[in-house]
């Protein structure tokens, strides 16, 4: 017998809450899908206190849909709706400032051991630069390659969050800087010196005085590429980490509507300035499937980076897809890229082409 979505539902409406109700008449099931007989879904609690507390109830849901006839297997993620992360102790790392004017160098500089260095940009804010950004640094180390990953976006820092990370990064000299590693990345972000609701209020010169400091300070290690998660636009931070540092390339991402496209030609353009080759395009929030009937849409549009990636003669890298999986996995800490779903595989299939044509 080959479940449904209905079906699955069904069962699971049996199952009890401690506080009343069911995790269905309490829309607690998200991103249900139905592939043969895999089954993957995730319950959304509506707290991160709730969620604690109904783990139990996430391995019973497991338990049942595993045994309902033709299931082979069941992946249940426990989540909760905007869980806060731990609030990072305030105040500065242990002797040791971030931000400040930069210090004078001669020429462009690379971290020691880090043998190419790749900037993901974005003309405008909300195409999920981050989120791209996140995941093709976990796919990259799926590929077994060694991978960092440096938040550049100094005012508005998320990759904490979207790694799942929140410790503060030791110093133990107060000049050289530890950075910490999940789900096999090494990763820094400004927003693991500061807590989480600290506004970073700096002009032009502390910023690139602060991404100088992550770029040279931190102790990277031996990696086969680090990936700097810019700020949207064309301002400071991409000005001097291009003039500074030696950028193997760069990769822009968009979403495909017209006014996403429009800003997204400004940043080729500035990387084109800048002498910074553009290694492709990758089109965001492509394709949205309803997990209910099964319809495609294009909500944003479609094709619109990869025509525009023609037109330039600039290599497209894919498109990804909009679904609610990789939202959640981002609020969790827990990329989508690390699961085998359909955006894992795209942002897989990314890395897999650029460790191929040896950018990565």
């Amino acid at each position: 017998m080959t479940q449904t979505r209905e079906s699955v539902l069904q069962a699971l409406d049996a199952l009890q809450l401690p506080d009343g109700g069911t995790l269905v008449s309490r829309d607690l099931v998200r991103a249900l899908q139905v592939e043969g007989g895999a089954v993957r879904f995730v319950i959304e609690a509506e707290t991160p206190e709730m969620a604690a507390k109904i783990e139990p109830m996430r391995k019973a849901a497991a338990a049942l849909v595993e045994g309902l006839p033709g299931v082979e297997s069941a992946s249940v993620v426990l989540t909760a709706h905007g869980p806060k992360a731990p609030a990072a102790p305030k105040g500065p790392a242990p002797s040791l400032k971030i931000g400040g004017h930069p210090k004078p160098q001669a020429g462009k500089t690379k971290p020691k051991g880090v043998a190419r260095i790749l900037a993901i940009g974005s003309g405008k804010g909300g195409v999920g630069k981050s989120t791209v950004s996140s995941n093709l640094a976990v796919a990259l180390a799926k590929q077994g390659r060694k991978v960092g990953l440096l938040d550049a976006d100094i005012y508005g820092p998320s990759q904490p969050r979207m790694m799942g990370v929140s410790k503060r990064p030791a110093s133990p000299d107060g000049k050289t800087i530890i950075p910490l590693q999940a789900h096999g990345v090494t990763m820094m972000s400004i927003g693991l010196m500061l807590g989480e609701d600290q506004a970073v209020v700096w002009r032009g010169p502390m910023l690139m005085g602060a991404l100088q400091q992550m770029l040279g300070q931190v102790e990277w290690g031996e990696l086969d590429v680090l990936l700097i998660d810019l700020p949207p636009g064309t301002g400071d931070v991409q000005l001097t980490l291009c003039q500074k540092s030696e950028v193997e390339g760069a990769i822009v991402v968009s979403t495909p509507q017209d006014v996403a496209l429009l800003d997204a030609r400004k940043a080729l353009n500035m990387f084109d300035t800048l002498k910074t080759p553009v290694l492709g395009l990758i089109e965001n929030m492509s394709t949205y499937v309803c997990p209910d009937c099964g319809l495609e849409a294009h909500l944003f549009g479609n094709g619109g980076v990869e025509a525009e990636a023609k037109k330039l003669d600039v290599p497209f890298l894919g498109a990804m897809p909009l679904d609610l999986d990789v939202r959640l996995a981002g609020d969790a800490g827990k990329p989508v890229a690390l699961g085998d779903g359909a955006a894992a595989r795209a942002y897989a299939r990314i890395a897999a082409d650029l460790v191929d044509k040896g950018l990565a």
